[in-house]
């Protein structure tokens, strides 16, 4: 029997997304500064693809297969919760 698990990175206040589905994982403050960023998000929040992950300052921002994950956790905190496993 072949069980496949599916890994989950924790993004901060209790939701979690599958590693699976990952795109990218973005810092605000360095990538928000470009026209393309700034039309991508807006086009995610336009179709209502945009996920809050927190009501705090956000720092990064998560893309996935068919949504916009907003997070208060750095860029290297999700970095590092990947690299052990997720952070669950």
């Amino acid at each position: 029997m072949n069980v496949s698990k599916t890994v989950y990175l924790h993004i901060g206040n209790n939701y979690s997304v599958a590693v699976s589905e990952i795109i990218g994982i973005f810092d605000m403050d360095n990538t928000t500064v470009t026209d393309y960023t700034k039309k991508l998000l807006d086009m995610a929040e336009k179709n209502k693809k945009i996920f809050l992950a927190t009501y705090e300052l956000p720092k990064t921002f998560i893309i996935t297969d068919d949504r916009v994950y907003i997070s208060q956790l750095s860029a290297n905190t999700l970095r590092k919760r990947l690299l052990s496993g997720g952070g669950l």
